[in-house]
């Protein structure tokens, strides 16, 4: 991030343990408190369209300027931020691929890296490898096209673990030019951001090198979309993170309650087990923990000799998990999370939503199919979150009330019957996930979604926003919040840069906001435009970050420059 930058960054924070405590202005001067206002003016009804798995220099990082201001990409990275250095701190000479599409052969290896040794810390143990790629971002569309036949059948469970092959894809493998998937965990991503140097995601990663890739952000659907003809005004948020480390999980969590949830009875097996580093995984081809380890879904236990300092621990649920209530794949107690209780507290903003009369839906694409008990293959469980609610058990008023199909959404667009707040999960083939997803694909879902809106009867009062739940295990080079960005932090996150957009027919300029957001600061702008109040502290020492962070206020104006 440019010197200059940071020294515009008003926010002012403090952290201890998993507190944090945040005043001052954003960045563009607007109070991080917007509670007396409303933060989206005029418009009446929000859309929030939760897309999966990109970080901002993977998907947005060549963008471009907007209005003829400057977005933060990957040109403004420098070598500290980009260059990925291995376990024993080396900067590789190449990137380790292990995608099947991207190994050295069939490409050729550059000189000095056929093969590249890799020795790890105790200087006995280490890694040959063959590669093509200098270690340095690259395109993935250089490689694998929008075309090539590498998306599996169904999803990630008919996904071989290093892709598909695009010279021989497995019988009913789909076009889309699907990379393999890329861990995306709670510790890992922590030891990814190596203290906001940002330079350990290679290493810390089953998919090695693929974490450099990018795509060319000019080619996407949503890309051209915006910028055609008659295409409406937008603003891009370059400094907007998500919400907590790791996976979608967590993070669809953090998007409705903005912490992460207790997991009463965890058993001890599914406590994470970190090595000195904070690691907590064995498998991967270039990191040897210092220690035994175990990749839990729950976080490291407390007051333990094992536990390790700087890290959060206690009975939280911080990798994927999934709910009680069908629809799920919950099987056992080692990966099913009992129901959370909200019945007397109002732990979601769906509860608080309801109980102040505003209202809102959460659309998933494909649940009508899985409360059917069809679930599509794709039908992604865990990406449900008000599921894990008691307020939201099967047989409900309020499951009845919130809980839809993605087809109920674009009903309600085309009859003009927008609750004022919406929340849209496409179907996973159509979410844009590596792995099982066609990043072009899925961004064409996602521009069809957003051109209902902006065709639809209510397309004046309302705005939409798109983001990610996460950063899908690829690299950016910001440090987020507490690692180098000021903004408000605690030991859950938030974690890496992922792409943002306000999109409405009613902005009257594009623009970019350079406020620093996390996922939370949209349940923030909910809570000050209909007068709600932030979620009520936990009793177990973690404050919810809604109240912290500052509401989508400047970013607002940025489109509507002429609105008070």
């Amino acid at each position: 991030m440019q010197a200059s930058f940071r020294r515009r960054m008003l926010f002012v924070v403090a952290a201890a343990g998993s507190a944090a405590v945040v005043a001052a202005l954003t960045v563009d001067g607007v109070p991080a408190s917007a509670a007396q206002s409303k933060p989206l003016g005029q418009f009446k009804h929000l859309v929030v369209i939760y897309e999966e798995n990109h970080s901002f220099d993977n998907l947005y990082g060549n963008w471009g300027s907007v209005g003829g201001k400057h977005v933060e990409g990957r040109a403004d990275a420098d070598a500290l931020h980009s260059t990925q250095v291995s376990q024993a701190g080396t900067p590789y000479a190449c990137l380790m691929q292990n995608d099947v599409n991207l190994t050295s052969p069939p490409l050729s290896a550059l000189s000095g890296c056929d093969p590249e040794t890799v020795t790890f810390p105790d200087g006995v143990t280490s890694v040959s490898y063959n590669s093509h790629f200098a270690n340095a971002p690259f395109g993935i569309g250089d490689y694998i096209a929008p075309t090539d036949v590498t998306c599996p059948p169904n999803d990630n469970a008919s996904h071989p673990e290093n892709g598909i092959d695009k010279n021989n894809p497995i019988p009913g493998s789909r076009p889309g030019g699907c990379t393999r998937d890329l861990v995306h965990r709670f510790y890992q991503e922590q030891y990814q951001l190596d203290g906001g140097q940002q330079n350990r995601y290679t290493t810390g990663s089953d998919a090695v090198g693929l974490t450099q890739g990018y795509y060319d952000s000019a080619g996407l659907p949503i890309y051209q979309y915006l910028h055609a003809n008659g295409a409406p005004h937008y603003v891009i948020a370059d400094q907007f993170f998500q919400g907590s480390f790791g996976g979608s999980f967590l993070n669809h969590q953090y998007l409705i309650a903005a912490q992460p949830p207790l997991w009463s009875g965890v058993p001890l097996s599914q406590h994470a087990l970190l090595d000195s580093n904070g690691f907590p995984n064995a498998t991967y081809p270039l990191y040897k923990p210092t220690t035994t380890v175990r990749d839990g879904r729950a976080a490291q236990q407390c007051g333990q000799t094992t536990t390790v300092a700087g890290f959060a621990c206690g009975n939280w649920a911080v990798n994927t998990v999934q709910p009680q209530y069908p629809p799920t794949q919950g099987t056992s107690a080692n990966n099913t999370l009992p129901a959370i209780d909200d019945t007397n507290a109002d732990l979601t903003i769906g509860d608080r939503m309801s109980d102040a009369g505003i209202s809102w839906a959460w659309y998933a694409g494909g649940w009508d199919d899985a409360e059917a008990g069809n679930p599509d293959p794709s039908f992604q469980f865990h990406h449900q979150p008000f599921n894990y609610f008691q307020r939201y058990a099967p047989g409900t008023p309020d499951r009845a009330a919130h809980l839809k199909d993605e087809t109920d959404f674009l009903a309600d667009v085309a009859a003009g019957t927008l609750p004022k707040v919406s929340f849209v999960k496409p179907l996973g083939v159509e979410n844009e996930h590596p792995g099982y997803a066609s990043e072009t694909e899925g961004s064409g879902h996602l521009v069809d979604l957003i051109k209902a809106v902006t065709s639809g009867p209510q397309a004046g009062n309302t705005l939409v926003l798109v983001t990610y739940d996460e950063f899908g295990g690829q690299w950016d080079h910001v440090p987020p919040p507490g690692l180098g960005t000021a903004g408000a932090h605690d030991q859950f996150g938030p974690g890496t840069r992922i792409p943002a957009l306000l999109v409405s027919r009613s902005l009257t300029h594009s623009a970019v906001s350079h406020t620093v957001y996390d996922t939370t600061s949209i349940m923030a702008t909910i809570e000050h435009q209909f007068g709600l109040a932030p979620v009520d502290p936990s009793a177990a020492g973690v404050v919810p970050r809604d109240r912290l962070v500052p509401d989508l206020t400047a970013a607002v104006a940025a489109g509507r420059p002429e609105t008070p």
